[in-house]
């Protein structure tokens, strides 16, 4: 082992390791390390926008810890790896003089760094990256059964992590395209997909919500070359950091010497690619193509080694690059160090001042899965999102949080209303209003099925029940949303339904009611899409229906 790490090395990585967990530990969570918070507290085999891995490493680092570090404790431990992992990769016998280098170089990797003790999807993404890499190049060694059921394992934990690990297995495959004619190689895949099964089985059991949710109901936006294109090139620059120009230049000077460089090159040019694509269609997040900082690290490390010049230049940038990302991540924990507001700022004020002026009572926020994640975090009260024809669908969609409310006295909280019970100011100056409901009912899974006419102007309008008890027909409102091509909602109306059994007074549990309807008149010029909605007690209307395409 100290052949393979030399002394500074383990020296380093503790100093790094204890400093991310500081970090982990004085830091706010940001708001998707709240909602990823939420997905643990009920295991699962899936959550609406990823697959279960992110929860899995907090319910392990809830093992351990409480607060902050009992979320992010694992990642501390996942990022440490993921160094003792590039290490490996790297085989010129010259790195073990430039340990200090190496550190300079990996930490100033901005997402990776930020991964470095927050927990998202990326975070396992990359450690598993790193370790796929590392088993691949084992593999194209010896071919052993062993190592080949390590990757099969592997490659199901890529793909638990998030499914844009997808593109990690299929740049590699493309790498090494014999592979389909090696029988360990399919050893490798079909354990993979065996361990995948439980996931594909929760897919199913939720009507493959994650995969409807992100191909086909999200909103979008119109083409912006600078928003969606440059964006893109802005964040391969920012996902990089300072020293995107020396990585990227040992990209281009990169030769391909064996099948694993070659992995390595097929790897950054195909993901840069497919998201370089996608900007022509979505706009891309950054974090998008963090998978490429596993093989820039190894191939600028290698770069680093033989370039006397360029490691000069890395090590002077390397050095500015530490002090900046200190600095950001001491503003990170303290907010006067930089005047701008981060998601890690103020939330245990504004979640205290909201429990105090609410008397505790659950909080239902309007459209925020955000917020209310991070207010149970903070406030240990129960809080759900109640998702509206405005907005989208998330895990408060397909979970029981409906039911932990169901009956109570509750707070409605909604950032667009102008008065209320109570109000409270976000760090941000944001004002939202609350307002008390004593008796909270509301039905939002309630499935609104349209079937459109071969002839003539009527649909058919199914509303099935899910739920395990009757639901009063008088207590639903039915609404009309009328959206643009990119799905953006531009329009909502009333609609007028008319029951095909006029005397039926419920809905019974797990039972359908049928209505017709006729698409009311819109002002909004050339709608492509409408969707049903269903607004109960004076609530504001859901998403029951899917969007529909207007012919």
């Amino acid at each position: 082992m100290t052949q393979k790490f030399p002394r500074l090395f383990f020296i380093l990585l503790a100093i790094l390791f204890a400093l991310n967990l500081l970090q982990a530990s004085f830091t706010e969570l940001i708001y998707d390390e709240a909602y990823y918070w939420y997905y643990a507290q009920n295991m699962a085999w899936g959550y609406f926008d990823h697959p279960s891995m992110v929860a899995f490493l907090i319910k392990v680092s809830s093992l351990f810890f409480d607060g902050e570090l009992g979320v992010r404790f694992m990642s501390c431990v996942l990022s440490a790896g993921t160094y003792m992992l590039l290490w490996l990769l790297i085989d010129n016998p010259k790195k073990k003089d430039y340990v200090t280098h190496f550190f300079l170089l990996v930490f100033s990797f901005t997402l990776m760094n930020a991964y470095g003790f927050l927990t998202l999807p990326d975070t396992s993404l990359l450690f598993f990256t790193a370790l796929f890499l590392w088993l691949y190049k084992r593999f194209l060694k010896d071919e052993g059964i062993v190592t080949a059921i390590y990757l099969g394992l592997v490659m199901a934990a890529l793909m638990y992590s998030k499914y844009h690990a997808v593109l990690v297995i299929l740049f590699v495959f493309l790498s090494n395209y014999k592979l389909i004619f090696n029988k360990k190689a399919w050893l490798a895949v079909v354990l993979a997909l065996i361990c995948y099964i439980p996931h594909f089985v929760w897919l199913y059991q939720n009507d493959f919500v994650s995969i409807t949710f992100h191909l086909y109901e999200r909103p979008n936006q119109a083409y912006q070359f600078d928003e969606f294109t440059l964006g893109y090139f802005l964040n391969i620059v920012a996902i990089i950091g300072l020293l995107f120009y020396w990585i990227y230049r040992a990209l281009f000077k990169f030769k391909i010497t064996d099948k694993f460089s070659k992995a390595l090159v097929y790897l950054v040019y195909g993901v840069l690619i497919f998201f370089f694509i996608s900007s022509f269609n979505r706009r891309v997040q950054a974090q998008w193509a963090i998978v490429i900082s596993i093989p820039l690290a190894i191939i600028a490390f290698n770069h680093l080694l033989e370039n006397a010049k360029s490691r000069k230049w890395m090590y002077r940038i390397g050095i500015v690059s530490l002090i900046l990302l200190m600095y950001a991540r001491a503003w990170m924990i303290y907010y006067p160090l930089f005047p701008m507001y981060f998601e890690t700022h103020g939330n245990k004020e504004w979640t205290n001042e909201l429990k105090t002026k609410s008397g505790g009572v659950p909080i239902l926020f309007e459209n925020s899965y955000r917020r209310s994640s991070m207010y149970e975090f903070y406030s240990g009260v129960p809080a759900t999102s109640l998702n509206t024809y405005m907005y989208r669908k998330n895990q408060y969609s397909i979970d029981d949080s409906e039911e932990r409310m169901r009956g109570k006295k509750v707070m409605f909280v909604s950032k667009y209303r102008k008065s209320g019970d109570i109000s409270y100011m976000h760090l941000d100056s944001t004002v939202s209003h609350g307002i008390y409901i004593n008796d909270f009912q509301s039905y939002r899974k309630l499935e609104c099925i349209v079937e459109k006419p071969e002839t003539g102007i009527k649909y058919s309008l199914k509303v099935y029940n899910p739920y395990p008890f009757d639901v009063p027909l008088e207590q639903l409102k039915y609404t009309i949303s009328y959206s643009n091509k990119h799905k953006q909602v531009k329009q909502m109306r009333s609609l007028k339904v008319k029951n095909t059994s006029p005397q039926q007074a419920l809905l019974k549990s797990k039972d359908t009611v049928f209505y017709t309807f006729e698409l009311p008149l819109t002002t909004m010029e050339n709608p492509s899409y409408f969707r049903i909605g269903i607004a109960e007690n004076n609530l504001p209307p859901g998403l029951n229906g899917k969007p529909i395409k207007i012919e």
